[in-house]
């Protein structure tokens, strides 16, 4: 599944290309992926112009002076940018047209398993924060209210796996299975420590390497998942620089000791032993 670096990757990969720009069309082609489309989304966002985009954990928004659009990509979808008139492929489920100093382009939405979504927040039902969707996520990771402290303070009465906690999205939001891993091995903390015996120090290490895990990501495009590709085509390779994530048995990258999976909540996680405590 896409996670937050993929996410991003793919909202800065479009908004050169649909901010300020005007809707011209709108095309649905099933009644939704998993959930239904909004059935008068053509009429609502024909002719508006779109504002700028947004993210909110793995949603990518667009925004209108009326609503925002919800786009989620689930396990399978992705973005291409496209000039009008291409034929759609198997999967190409969603097309927004739109109109702009350098002519029409489409923004359409392919989906093979069909776990993904495109929503409808109007204005008028109030805050974009209260959406059902986005109202229980957690802060975000780039942000500047994400720091170790928070981890701490919201971890104290929490038994659960440090990456469990990660993975809840109710602390912070976007942390996936891959760049959790990858950050607990850069912090030095054993995955399956509960979250509440974490100190506070521990907890610092661990937000600054989630930081530097997602902004490397980003920068790197990504990594490849499966039918994850950005909006120009291309796969994402910060995959090639994972220090545990899917080396099960390999040589740890520092001390060479072999990098450890297990189960946890029905994710594999991936560590080192020797560097993780």
């Amino acid at each position: 599944m896409p996670e937050l670096p993929e996410v991003e990757v793919t909202r800065r990969g479009v908004a050169p290309h649909i901010e300020d720009r005007i809707v011209t069309s709108v095309v649905m082609r099933r009644e939704g992926l998993r959930w239904p489309f909004p059935p008068d989304l053509p009429q609502l966002i024909t002719g508006r112009r779109i504002v700028r985009t947004g993210r909110r954990g793995k949603y990518l928004l667009v925004h209108f002076e009326h609503g925002t659009m919800i786009i989620h990509l689930g396990m399978s979808g992705h973005l291409r940018i496209l000039p009008p008139g291409m034929a759609p492929e198997k999967h190409d489920h969603f097309d927004l047209e739109v109109a702009g100093p350098e002519g029409r382009q489409v923004l359409r939405m392919k989906d093979p398993r069909r776990f993904g979504a495109v929503l409808w927040h109007d204005a008028a039902d109030g805050e974009l924060e209260h959406h059902v969707l986005l109202r229980d996520l957690g802060v975000e990771p780039l942000e500047a209210g994400f720091s170790g402290k928070l981890l701490y303070d919201r971890t104290r009465q929490r038994s659960a796996p440090v990456k469990q906690a990660l993975l809840a999205g109710d602390i912070v939001v976007g942390v996936g299975n891959i760049y959790a891993s990858e950050s607990l091995f850069r912090a030095g903390i054993n995955p399956k420590t509960p979250a509440g015996r974490v100190s506070l120090a521990r907890y610092a290490k661990l937000a600054q390497a989630i930081r530097e895990i997602l902004a490397e990501a980003i920068v790197q495009g990504g990594s490849t998942l499966k039918d994850f590709i950005s909006v120009n085509g291309q796969s994402g390779y910060f995959q090639q620089t994972y220090f545990v994530y899917d080396r099960t048995g390999v040589p740890c990258r520092v001390c060479a000791a072999p990098i450890r999976q297990i189960k946890q909540g029905q994710r594999s996680t991936f560590y080192c032993v020797n560097c993780q405590k």
